[in-house]
């Protein structure tokens, strides 16, 4: 038996503890390559990939589709509904930083649309921190339940930001951008002789020093970029959990302090709701230009 099943069995006959609740919802739908349940967690293993942080990313990305093709289906010429107004302003927006940002014309019809996915996809799965932190979980639960398998052994994580490696996959994807982007404005050699060159002169005794900084610069890049939106969501999602707990605190032998604690439940909740829709929009909106900056350095040469 796992240790995610111990904790499991253990919750089923008693309840759950602190520890196990928060455990249960930190755990992934996890699968390994040949379809089975995974065994353990691990912070990195590439033996298996989180289906749940797939399957909504995924979904909540065609769903973000939807809403701008209907949009772009109901342009009109004459004064626009809100709706149009909304997402108009958001194109201009996201062009006005790629303009700013990325000096080549022909090279912004590509990134500028790169650049509105991203702040479209991010926030949309950064707003799935605003679901009840039960309410996923439950249904999952329930659908488990009513197709005859173990309910509490019904893992669900419903916001693929606050999973690293749905972070660190799009990091690496605008990394790669970037390669793509240095080799076709300044050509491979070009590229090539920057790597070796910057940032202390082209001298040939010191070339060896500038490509292992040129190294640790590329790959602080990448890691701070997927890091710095992960550890956000990760944090709010866990203070999200912390609330909750303080509205399951109620023991009719405490009548007052369990009033208490549900009207702080409340209160805390909404506090952070609130404040936490500030940080979904700008989290996306930092990955974003990043992205951007990133993409414009590609064009710049040394």
């Amino acid at each position: 038996m796992s240790a995610n099943q111990a904790v499991a069995d253990a919750a089923a006959q008693t309840g759950p503890t602190t520890g196990q609740y928060i455990a249960h919802h930190l755990q992934h739908l996890q699968m390994n390559f040949a379809l089975e349940p995974a065994k353990q967690t691990k912070i990195v293993d590439f033996s298996v990939f989180n289906v749940d942080s797939l399957v909504v990313s995924l979904v909540v990305g065609l769903l973000g589709c939807l809403v701008l093709w209907m949009a772009a289906r109901k342009v009109t010429s004459g004064v626009p509904g809100r709706f149009q107004a909304a997402v108009e302003f958001l194109l201009e927006f996201v062009d006005k930083q790629t303009r700013a940002m990325i000096p080549n014309a022909q090279s912004r019809k590509v990134i500028g649309p790169l650049a509105l996915t991203l702040f479209v996809w991010i926030f949309l799965l950064n707003g799935m921190d605003m679901l009840p932190v039960d309410g996923p979980p439950e249904l999952w639960a329930w659908f488990y339940k009513v197709t005859g398998r173990d309910p509490h052994h019904a893992y669900l994580r419903a916001v693929p930001t606050a999973d690293l490696s749905t972070t660190f996959a799009m990091s690496i994807g605008v990394f790669l951008v970037s390669i793509y982007y240095n080799i076709k404005i300044k050509g491979l050699g070009g590229w090539g002789h920057e790597l070796i060159s910057a940032p202390f002169g082209p001298h040939l005794a010191i070339a060896p020093v500038n490509l292992v900084m040129q190294v640790i610069e590329y790959g602080s890049k990448v890691i701070s970029h997927g890091m710095r939106l992960f550890g956000n969501m990760f944090a709010g999602e866990l203070v999200f959990m912390l609330i909750a707990m303080l509205g399951g605190a109620w023991n009719w032998n405490r009548p007052v302090l369990s009033g208490g604690l549900a009207l702080a439940h409340i209160a805390a909740g909404s506090i952070w709701a609130i404040f936490h829709i500030l940080v979904i929009t700008l989290q996306a909106f930092i990955f974003m230009m990043l992205t951007l900056i990133y993409l414009g350095q590609a064009h710049n040469k040394h």
